[in-house]
Order: structure tokens, then C-alpha cells, then sequence
């Protein structure tokens, strides 16, 4: 066990979005390595078998565990994220809201459409449609985290809103449309599951030693019933209460999130990674990524249809109703966000899996188009937001310029300036 020090440092740091990104990175590059340069071995530890069957089905392949288990503790960290968002973030105000909710929905609409059309033929495959839908919040802000030193804070802010209900939206999709079978005994002993979780909380119930069992219990059921059991974890994210009462320093919500996002970010997002990513990449499946109906409209989802989805409908909703983009931001910075946004690598390759459960093979390919378009979004958004913030940068120069060294910036000075001499200075962008 690592010393006290060390472990808050390794903490620490494990909550912030450009660690959390570089490891999912990591884990992704692994699993492509392990793959392809020892294939077999690959396949043998992704479909060993752990865990009971009795009284519930729970003996998974790690495969499933990695997609059922580790996701889950994503998705709980995701829905208090969407409940501070609602609470004391951009969704708390509807008119501060308006825009990335639009954008957000837009953001799914239009990918789905572009693969269906690309699909509408005798050779594709129109189960895949929700595929090209989802954001990645961890690799997305990884990004913005790399690239951005003079960029508006604001911009962080919608696309963490836009993240936040785009997730929500994909654990909707994946509840109604990726579920089959249901246990309605079973649903029903989670839903009450998770009203006693609500209740105990609400009561101010303290102690992980009785809501961590209580919560693998209700999560236990819900995988039982048939419906996905991420669907478990946003419903528990989302009943912890992220106000602040009293003398409080931090809400429960938000002290249960600094703790449990290290084991997200650290462990759970990663290890899928690991284990959803390992894909065999060879010429033939990158030529088949571009030239068969199914990978192509993946990555046309991704890369066109985020990007066209996010900005179009931000901006008709700008242009036709009372909601203005923040005044911080540029319709630019709207636009490398929007292409940023097609970075669609944790959720995508989980429903992937869920899309082609009985077609491993079109499941592969599905997951080669993933991270073939994923990369295009990264690569071409890292350019787009390069060029703005080298212009907030210059703005930013330009404003604090002082070349006769008196400590007193240029702006503040001289008789020829566009505002009163003491008066405040705009920032122009």
C-alpha cells in the first residue's frame, strides 16, 4: 500500500481531465498491442468466465464484466455529474440551458440519421444506429485540458452540459433499445432497491459499509432483469443530493464524487478500455472501415454528423428563438467544439457490443470504425482549437503588452483609447 502522501497525490491527480484521458489512451493502445500481436491470449482472458451463477446469473466472461460492472461506476459518476449540473450548473437556469441541451440532442439525432441513411441499402446494418450518438466526457475534456491555455472557460462549460445530457440521452437509448427479455421480478426488487437507497439518504444515513452492498445488490438485480445494468448507476448518481444544507463544506454528492472518480477515471474506464478496444487493425480492416456501409456511417456519424448536428442546431436554436450563445464565445469556438464533441470512445464501443451481441465479427468492425473516427474528431479538433486559443493568446499578449516596463499595461495607457482611461477593459474576441 502506497504511503498517505503518495495516495492523495496519485488521487489527485487521477481527477483531472488530461490524466484521466492519457490513461484511457493507454489502456486503449494496450488492448490494440495485445490484440493484434497476441491475439489468442487476448481472446482467452477476455472470455474467461468469473463470478456465481446462483441465486443470480452473475458468472460473466470479464468481457461482460468490464461492459456491465465497471461501466457502471462510469455512469454513477455521470449522473452526479448531471445532478449538479441541474442543481448549480448550466441546466439549472432553462434560458443557460436551452443551447447545449439543444445541441445535445442534435448531437445524437444527426449521427443516428447519417448512419441509417449510409445503411438504408441491401448491405447495411441498421441496428447500429446509436453507435455514432454518444460523447466521451473523459477523452473530450482530456483534450480541451491539453490544448487549451487562453481558451474561454465557458467553452468548457457547454461541452461539460452538452457531455453530461448527451450521456444521459445514451443510457436512455441503451435502457429502451438494448434491453430484451425483462424480469419484471427482478426490475421491480431493484426499483425498490434503489427507493430504499433514496430514503436512506435522504434520511441522512451515513456509512459506504451499508450503501456500497445496498448498492451492488440493486445493480446485482437490475443485470438480472434483463435491462443494462449502467442504467443502476446513473439512477443512484442521480438521487444523491448535490446541495449544499447548513454548515456544510460539500454537499454528499460532491464528497462521493471526489471519492469514487479516481477509481472511474483510474481503474473502471481504463480496464474497459482495455478489454472493449483490442480490435484487429490490419489494411484490410481499415480499407473495409471506409468501404462497407456499417464502419462508414460510424465514422461519418462521428466526424460529420457530430460536428453538423452540434453547430446546426446550436446555431438555428440561436438564430430562431430568444436563447444567445454565452457572450465569452464565438460561434469558432462553437464550431472546434462541436468536431470535438465526435469523440464517441467509451460509450460507442459499448453499444457496439450491445448492438451486434450475436455478430461478434460486425461487432469488431464496428469498434475499428469507433476508434478510426474518434481519432479523425481528436486530430481534427485539436487543430481547430490550436488556431483559437493562439488567438485568445494574442488578445490576451496584446492586453497585457507593457514595453516601456513601467508595471502599467499599454492599454491603460495613452489618450487615444476606445474607453475612459481608468475604466474597465473589455476583452475582445
Amino acid at each position: 500500500m502506497l504511503p498517505l502522501p503518495e495516495r492523495r497525490f496519485l488521487a489527485a491527480a487521477l481527477r483531472t481531465e488530461t490524466v484521466g484521458g492519457i490513461l484511457l489512451l493507454l489502456a486503449a493502445i494496450a488492448a490494440l498491442i495485445w490484440a493484434n500481436v497476441w491475439p489468442h491470449a487476448y481472446e482467452s482472458v477476455l472470455h474467461h468466465t468469473v463470478g456465481p451463477s446462483v441465486p443470480l446469473h452473475l458468472n460473466l466472461t470479464l468481457e461482460a464484466w468490464a461492459n456491465d460492472g465497471l461501466l457502471t461506476i462510469f455512469f454513477f459518476v455521470a449522473g452526479i455529474e448531471l445532478k449538479r449540473e441541474f442543481v448549480a450548473g448550466e441546466l439549472r437556469s432553462p434560458s443557460a440551458a436551452v443551447l447545449p441541451v439543444v445541441a445535445a440532442v442534435c448531437g445524437v439525432a444527426l449521427p443516428a440519421i447519417v448512419y441509417a441513411v449510409a445503411n438504408s441499402g441491401s448491405g447495411g446494418h441498421p441496428g447500429g444506429w446509436a453507435i455514432p450518438t454518444a460523447t466521451d466526457i473523459a477523452f473530450a475534456l482530456g483534450v480541451l485540458a491539453v490544448v487549451s491555455s487562453h481558451l474561454p472557460s465557458a467553452l468548457r462549460a457547454f461541452l461539460l452540459t452538452l457531455a453530461v445530457v448527451d450521456d444521459l440521452i445514451a443510457i436512455l437509448i441503451i435502457a429502451v433499445f438494448y434491453s430484451s427479455g425483462i424480469k419484471f421480478w427482478a426490475l421491480g426488487l431493484s426499483l425498490a432497491g434503489l427507493v430504499l437507497f433514496w430514503f436512506l439518504h435522504r434520511r441522512g444515513v451515513h456509512g459506504w459499509y451499508l450503501f456500497v452492498p445496498l448498492a451492488v445488490v440493486i445493480w446485482a438485480l437490475m443485470h438480472e432483469s434483463g435491462v443494462h445494468p449502467t442504467v443502476a448507476g446513473v439512477a443512484m448518481g442521480l438521487m444523491l443530493r448535490c446541495h449544499r444544507e447548513g454548515d456544510e463544506k460539500e454537499s454528499p454528492g460532491e464528497h462521493i464524487e471526489h471519492l469514487v472518480r479516481p477509481l472511474s477515471a483510474g481503474v473502471a474506464v481504463p480496464v474497459f478500455a482495455l478489454f472493449a478496444a483490442g480490435v484487429t487493425i490490419s489494411p484490410s480492416a481499415i480499407k473495409d472501415v471506409f468501404t462497407q456501409a456499417m464502419p462508414l456511417g460510424i465514422v461519418l456519424g462521428l466526424l460529420v454528423g457530430k460536428t453538423v448536428g452540434i453547430f446546426g442546431g446550436t446555431w438555428l436554436a440561436a438564430r430562431f428563438t430568444r436563447a444567445e450563445l454565452n457572450p465569452q464565445l464565438k460561434w469558432a469556438d462553437l464550431f472546434a467544439l462541436s468536431t470535438l464533441a465526435g469523440i464517441g470512445f467509451t460509450v460507442s464501443l459499448l453499444i457496439s457490443d450491445l448492438a451486434f451481441t450475436d455478430h461478434p465479427e460486425l461487432a469488431d468492425r464496428a469498434k475499428a470504425a469507433v476508434l478510426i473516427g474518434s481519432v479523425l474528431c481528436a486530430v481534427v479538433a485539436t487543430v481547430l482549437l490550436k488556431l483559437r486559443n493562439r488567438h485568445y493568446r494574442q488578445l490576451w499578449e496584446e492586453e497585457e503588452l507593457d514595453s516601456d516596463g513601467d508595471g502599467i499595461p499599454d492599454v491603460y495607457q495613452g489618450d487615444a483609447l476606445p474607453w475612459p482611461r481608468h475604466g474597465p477593459i473589455e476583452r475582445h474576441a
